[in-house]
């Protein structure tokens, strides 16, 4: 009897107490995310260089002989037909002459020629001459015509000559350098001055092989040159190198400036920077503290949106780049409009529900 009364009061207790509540589920973990952006990364080189005039030229003279005036220095600004150099004509004035008289002699003995042709030919034509003096009369004509076609020739050398013996500017120029002397008899294409023409700016540099990949002709960039820090200049490429220079790893890239005010000129330090647009590679960045390592494998945590406010953590592998100034470049496996959480990495796990914060 105690036994069945211990297990009807058991059985009034269990009634009594009803079916156990279950426990109050745990608050949501607030996480901050940034979302995944169009790629419009730029990223930046800079290279120094040395400004130079976009046309130099080093005057010479196309003849030998002897200065006899040199009325230009250093500094000197020369007009399109001004007089560099001048040699001493001489010479060439004569050796002008000789053809002048050698032409006059050719042509008289080309009327000769031909007068005596033209009789041959008539006595040919009344059968008084045979055909072997017919033809001899005929080939003495033309050699003489061919004479006189030399002699023109000789002679206009000969005056090209004399002219060459007057070295003039081409352009508005400034001299930059004279490297000949008063009175120095020197050779011909031997340089006399350095002339820098024209307005135009130019700036050489060396870029380095994993850059020249992304610069060509056409590509913008920007110059700061060291006597004139404060002022940026627009600049583009109109020279881009396709092969290394004295077999170093470096290609020549040559820019000009767009808008060369006066006061540049040839000789100044130059820093010649380069924008590279990375977007067309789908490159995307995000904070370091957002990526996590799980052995060779880099991932980050994906808030993928499962109501108002909330949002299921999704782990995704993803391929890094380089570390900017910015964070650390992601080449694959992020798509713009991807929420990556950024913080409280350490602290969810995947498929975890998170409460997302209002102010990321």
């Amino acid at each position: 009897m105690a036994r069945i009364g211990g297990v009807l009061m058991l059985s009034l207790l269990l009634c009594a107490c009803g079916p156990a509540e279950p426990p109050p589920e745990a608050p949501l973990r607030s996480v901050r995310t940034v979302q995944i952006q169009a790629p419009s990364e730029t990223r930046s080189r800079t290279f120094s260089g040395l400004s130079e005039s976009a046309q130099v030229s080093r005057l010479s003279f196309k003849v030998t002989g002897t200065i006899t005036r040199l009325p230009v220095k250093v500094g000197s600004q020369l007009g399109e037909g001004d007089l560099v150099a001048e040699l001493d004509p001489s010479l060439y004035e004569l050796q002008a002459q000789q053809a002048q008289a050698a032409l006059v002699q050719a042509r008289a003995a080309e009327r000769n020629a031909q007068a005596n042709y033209e009789r041959v030919k008539g006595l040919y034509e009344n059968s008084n001459a045979s055909r072997n003096d017919l033809d001899a009369a005929r080939a003495a004509a033309e050699s003489a015509a061919a004479a006189v076609n030399a002699g023109q020739k000789s002679l206009e050398l000969a005056r090209l000559n004399v002219s060459y013996t007057q070295l003039r500017a081409s352009a508005d120029c400034t001299v930059a350098d004279v490297t000949a002397e008063l009175n120095e008899n020197i050779a011909a294409g031997t340089p006399v001055a350095l002339v820098n023409c024209g307005r135009a700016i130019n700036v050489s540099v060396a870029v380095p092989e994993g850059v020249i990949g992304a610069i060509g002709v056409g590509s913008e960039a920007s110059i700061v040159f060291s006597a004139f820090p404060e002022q940026r200049y627009s600049a583009r490429v109109v020279e881009a190198g396709v092969a290394s220079v004295a077999n170093a790893a470096t290609f020549p890239v040559t820019v000009e400036v767009v808008e060369a005010g006066p006061d540049l000129r040839s000789g100044l330090a130059a820093e010649v920077t380069f924008a590279f647009d990375i977007s067309a590679a789908g490159i995307q960045t995000i904070p370091l503290a957002a990526v996590l390592r799980k052995g060779a494998q880099s991932f980050v945590y994906v808030a993928q949106s499962a109501a108002e406010g909330e949002a299921v953590v999704e782990q995704r592998q993803v391929e890094l780049g380089d570390l900017t100034d910015r964070g650390v470049q992601v080449r694959s496996g992020l798509s713009p409009g991807d929420r990556v959480i950024v913080a409280g990495v350490s602290a969810i796990r995947p498929e975890q529900r998170v409460l997302l914060n209002p102010d990321a």
